[in-house]
């Protein structure tokens, strides 16, 4: 049974590690073809709107409680829709880098968001590692902060707090109220699809609509690959993990998106601490298993 139960949650891991490297190269494409370019809000509203109609024939009306239907709509809302806004907002004041600098906060939300909504007190080894991933991910990219840092930082802490209380709400709910997840996902994206476009009804841009073949590419890209599919596989993921380790791979992308930016668009990149780093934040999710093995046990 102990070996069954560690196969599955390998396979989970695998399925975090997937989407963390899908994800790496969103940063890059949205910051180098989309932001400043593509209306923020219709840039949202796509995405959203082709991760829907891909679960669309999943959306089930019987056999949900209509507190559980809301619930899952709230978590759409807040952890595609609101936090796509403050995201894609957040590329016109700094850099791809930046971005993923300023995510680092992530894993302390989702500790300290998961241990609120269980009621439980807050799990200081948890939030030990959690920290020592910040740290890991402070050490890639501290320093060539731009003059525009202090807005961009509160766009991206807006985006990690919305991102982080949609993943720890989705992981809450199907904790009380299992369900089938792909139906499940298939409100969550409905939820996601009312914010965006009523955003974009009120305060779209209609003259900055895509223009070329390669931004209308890569925002279905981002919406059935990088939205429609891995969107469901991490929310899928993230019920099957602990909150810790959960809170870990939020940070991971940090080091494969820079990556990415630095291999394809050829951005510089301090290689010592970049690997010193990504050493700091594996080390943490190793110490993570190691506490956790010891409570288990």
């Amino acid at each position: 049974m102990q070996f069954i139960y560690h196969c599955l949650y390998e396979l989970i891991m695998v399925y975090l590690i997937f989407v963390t490297i899908i994800w790496s190269f969103s940063f890059s494409f949205i910051g180098v073809y989309i932001s400043g370019q593509v209306d923020t809000w219709f840039a949202v509203v796509m995405r959203v709107l082709l991760a829907f109609i891909i679960f669309f024939p999943f959306l089930r009306f019987k056999n949900i409680k209509l507190k559980t239907m809301f619930l899952l709509m709230g978590v759409g809302a807040c952890q595609l829709g609101i936090m796509y806004f403050f995201y894609y907002n957040s590329f016109q004041y700094i850099s791809v880098p930046e971005v993923l600098l300023f995510t680092i906060f992530t894993p302390i939300y989702v500790t300290v968001i998961y241990d609120l909504l269980q009621g439980h007190p807050l799990r200081l080894s948890y939030l030990f590692t959690a920290i020592i991933a910040v740290i890991g991910a402070a050490i890639i990219r501290y320093d060539h902060i731009s003059a525009n840092f202090i807005i961009g930082f509160l766009l991206i802490q807006g985006a990690n707090i919305v991102f982080a209380l949609g993943q720890v709400g989705y992981k809450r709910i199907m904790e009380i109220y299992p369900m089938p997840q792909h139906q499940a996902f298939a409100w969550v994206y409905f939820g996601a699809v009312i914010v965006a476009a009523l955003g974009w009804v009120l305060f779209g841009n209609w003259s900055k609509l895509p223009t070329t073949h390669l931004q209308w590419g890569i925002i279905v890209w981002l919406g059935v690959i990088a939205s429609g599919l891995c969107y469901f596989l991490w929310n899928f993921g993230a019920t099957k993990v602990d909150s810790g380790t959960l809170a870990i791979m939020n940070n991971v992308v940090i080091p494969t998106g820079i990556l990415v930016n630095v291999v394809i668009w050829h951005q510089s990149i301090d290689w010592l601490r970049f690997l010193l780093g990504s050493v700091v934040i594996v080390l943490a999710l190793l110490l993570h298993y190691k506490i956790k093995k010891r409570v288990v046990h």
